[in-house]
């Protein structure tokens, strides 16, 4: 059977006559879609278009849950109590969720976002309030996240399927951590040198670190970024050369 993986994007970001990225072309790239639920980004509208965007794609919709905000597009850590952050994940789910179904489709995974995505990779407090709110609304949704990181035992402990991810367009230590962003080369951007390793990371589970050691990664889904210069030919770049090497473009969630 040959390989296959996943390829997800950050979409429905736009607010208002503010747009972010390019919703459209991203989805007939990705195979799975992490939708901004209003907390960070979106606004109804655009997130409603960007959701029976994805139908017609035949693309799986994701829950792209985040702190509480926008100014800071969901990039600041917050101290939030556990209580608050079980609800708001709840409440955004459940935004997504009607959503969702007026568009004809239905909400399969939850990504985290942002702070709240580095934070509870190992913060097992707040970790532990995103699983909460999750198995609250529906027990058979996906937690995503960082391949190698703490979360996703978590998450499988409680009950949780889980869907390990890497990042395209970012440089790992040779721990198996992302890069900081202040550090130089954290970010890659050459596609063909992304796509090179997206390549050998989908066929043989290892990826280059910094460093230039060789580090062994499993993981089911690829982020790819949809919002920064050139990000769109840099996934279709990436896509056209998982496809050439043989490996199949589809979403975990099936």
């Amino acid at each position: 059977m040959a390989p296959h993986i996943d390829l997800n994007s950050d979409l429905g970001e736009g607010y208002g006559a503010w747009s972010m990225g390019d919703d459209p072309t991203m989805l007939g790239i990705v195979s799975s879609a992490n939708v901004a639920c209003g907390f960070h980004a979106g606004d109804p509208a655009g997130i409603l278009q960007t959701l029976r965007q994805a139908v017609e794609r035949g693309v799986v919709v994701g829950a792209h849950v985040s702190y509480p905000d926008r100014v800071g597009f969901g990039r600041r850590n917050m101290d939030v109590t556990s209580a608050e952050l079980t609800a708001d994940v709840i409440y955004q789910i459940g935004a997504l969720q009607g959503l969702a179904q007026a568009a004809g489709t239905r909400v399969r995974y939850v990504k985290p976002h942002g702070a709240l995505y580095n934070t509870i990779a190992a913060d097992a407090r707040q970790a532990d309030a995103v699983i909460a709110g999750m198995l609250a609304v529906d027990p058979s949704l996906v937690m995503m996240g960082l391949a190698g990181a703490p979360i996703l035992d978590r998450a499988r402990a409680a009950g949780l399927p889980v869907v390990a991810e890497a990042f395209a367009d970012r440089a790992y230590t040779s721990e198996g951590t992302l890069v900081s962003r202040r550090e130089t080369g954290a970010v890659l951007h050459d596609p063909d040198t992304v796509a090179a390793r997206m390549l050998r990371l989908a066929a043989e589970g290892v990826i280059e670190a910094i460093d230039g050691s060789t580090l062994e990664l499993q993981a089911d889904s690829i982020c790819i970024h949809g919002d920064s210069p050139g990000a769109v030919a840099m996934a279709q770049r990436v896509r056209e050369v998982l496809v050439q090497g043989g490996v199949a473009i589809r979403s975990f969630a099936g």
